[in-house]
């Protein structure tokens, strides 16, 4: 099986939230600043890249970050200005093609094999896009241009802040072939650290290892390792994306201790979910408790329901008998999250039943033919 050559982007921001509040507040400019919260129990949502100078990432708990960049400017979240500068922004990408798959507010894949502008170049589209967003938005961003979706999500972390990079047909088995392997996507600490034992270092280590091997040691995932290794990814990007989840969660700044406590804080992730439900017009027969204790172990209980849930009660009821399941607790709680999965909708279900594949067992290559990138 071939397949024809794609030019496909990825179009990172950069920093996106913190570059936003720079943006808005002068005097946050070339600071190292993290937007999130500041509080004992806080998270940092993003950091700026004078932050991460010193270490300070997202997902880092608050002290954590403060520890290592004492003069660290905390931020209070907006989310209410990314999601409107993600809109302008994706009214950008539109300019150029209607295939565009937003990935996060700050991220998305866009497939110009056949851009409206007629311009030709996926080169020359990514350069007009940054700069469009800088001229309009104040902001920057990055991006990889490459012929499929896994070496242009690659490419992309090449060259930021603000800069890009562009990985040719004829280039692209090379370029995965020096890779580490922690660089490809989904490859996680407890991944790299299976492959260390193993002797995998780069994508030239995974590209020789058969197929039987890699479902040996890394089961579902054994597919995508061996394509990818190979700089082969034949999925297109989906306007409609399949989303697999919906959830929430909350860190408290004191820790829950009667049952009280953690049904209301059950209530108030429910009733996030529910309107994030409700948003995308979807819902789902998965419905998934999390619990984080004081000393940052967690457990995660889980109920499938005959059809999906139908209502804001329905998914309280739910995870309020999950909760009880559990109760007495043994320790004391500072999160509470809930996840609703196992989603269909209208919107999903042609692409639920399309499938979205990294590889096929019969591909051999790419299709020979060239074009301008």
């Amino acid at each position: 099986m071939t397949e024809p050559v794609r030019k496909i982007l990825h179009v990172d921001m950069d920093a996106f939230y913190a570059s936003v509040e720079q943006r808005d507040n002068p005097e946050l400019r070339g600071k190292p600043i993290a937007v999130g919260g500041s509080k004992e129990r806080g998270v940092v949502a993003a950091a700026s890249y004078e932050a991460r100078e010193y270490g300070v990432r997202s997902a880092m708990p608050s002290l954590t970050a403060k520890r290592l960049c004492p003069h660290l400017i905390f931020v209070k979240s907006r989310f209410d200005v990314y999601r409107s500068v993600s809109a302008q922004i994706r009214a950008i990408f539109a300019r150029y093609t209607d295939l565009i798959e937003p990935l996060s507010l700050d991220e998305a894949y866009l497939d110009v094999t056949e851009d409206k502008q007629g311009i030709g170049s996926a080169i020359k589209i990514a350069r007009l896009i940054r700069q469009a967003i800088f001229d309009e938005l104040g902001l920057t961003a990055s991006a990889g241009i490459s012929y499929n979706k896994f070496l242009a999500k690659i490419a992309s972390d090449q060259n930021k802040p603000n800069g890009q990079c562009v990985v040719l047909p004829e280039n692209g088995e090379q370029f995965v072939s020096v890779l580490p392997v922690r660089r490809f996507y989904g490859v996680g600490p407890k991944t790299a650290e299976r492959m260390a034992k193993l002797k995998l270092e780069t994508g030239a280590d995974i590209r020789a290892c058969s197929m039987a091997f890699l479902a040996e040691h890394f089961g579902s995932s054994a597919e995508y390792l061996f394509y990818a290794a190979r700089g082969l990814d034949y999925r297109p990007v989906r306007p409609n994306r399949i989303r697999k989840s919906v959830g929430a969660e909350h860190t408290y700044p004191r820790d829950l201790l009667d049952l009280a406590a953690l049904e209301a804080a059950v209530r108030e992730v429910a009733s996030e979910v529910w309107e994030r439900l409700e948003r995308h017009k979807t819902s789902g027969r998965t419905i998934t408790l999390k619990l984080k204790f004081s000393d940052f172990k967690q457990i995660t209980r889980a109920t499938s329901l005959p059809e999906a849930v139908q209502s804001e009660g329905e998914l309280d009821s739910v995870l309020l008998a999950l909760l009880s399941r559990e109760w007495p607790l043994d320790k004391p709680v500072r999160l509470v999250g809930a996840q609703v999965s196992a989603l269909s909708s209208k919107v999903f279900r042609d692409h639920e039943a399309s499938g979205d594949r990294v590889g096929d067992t019969a591909a051999v290559g790419l299709q020979q033919y060239r074009f301008e990138f």
